[in-house]
């Protein structure tokens, strides 16, 4: 399958708190593939649900109104949350919609999932007519800030939040 066709064989939708379950069980998915990889700085080495606080964040996520869920074949493979940026980052100076999470099935790495749900983003940026989209991402994993480069983000600041360092991306949207 191409690049573009499994972009196409995508099928994304809104979600909802129906989708707890299934955001819970992409965050499992990713822990245990950064666990094995030695990468625990960005979200730790125990499932999200095993973790009360991690449910609480996902069932806020999943509540949030701006969840988008990716399938392919009718299984869940991604997920896109959009909205107002975190209190942890600084104020944009231009109109913008921030990604709050883009999670993609860690099974199905290299099949474009991840690009869709950017192409995602930045249709319901436009549709808003805001300036910019923006996204974070730990900054302790080199391959995920050049994946934001080479989607069209670009690097814009830095954070610390306890000693978790965060990398901060703008991508211009007129």
């Amino acid at each position: 399958m191409s690049g573009e066709d499994a972009i196409d064989a995508l099928r994304t939708r809104a979600g909802g708190k129906a989708d707890e379950g299934a955001l819970l069980a992409l965050f499992d998915e990713a822990v245990a593939w950064l666990v094995a990889r030695g990468q625990t700085g960005q979200w730790g080495s125990e499932p999200f649900s095993q973790r009360p606080d991690m449910r609480d964040r996902v069932r806020r996520l999943a509540t949030s109104g701006g969840l988008w869920i990716a399938e392919r074949d009718g299984e869940p493979v991604g997920a896109l949350v959009v909205g107002a940026a975190p209190d942890y980052v600084a104020p944009a100076e231009r109109p913008e919609v921030y990604v709050t999470l883009l999670l993609t099935s860690r099974r199905l790495a290299g099949a474009r999932i991840g690009d869709g749900l950017v192409e995602l983003a930045v249709r319901l940026a436009r549709a808003q007519r805001v300036e910019q989209l923006r996204v974070d991402c730990w900054a302790g994993a080199p391959g995920l800030v050049r994946w934001y480069e080479q989607v069209g983000f670009e690097r814009s600041g830095m954070f610390d939040l306890g000693g978790w360092r965060g990398q901060l991306f703008t991508m211009r949207l007129t």
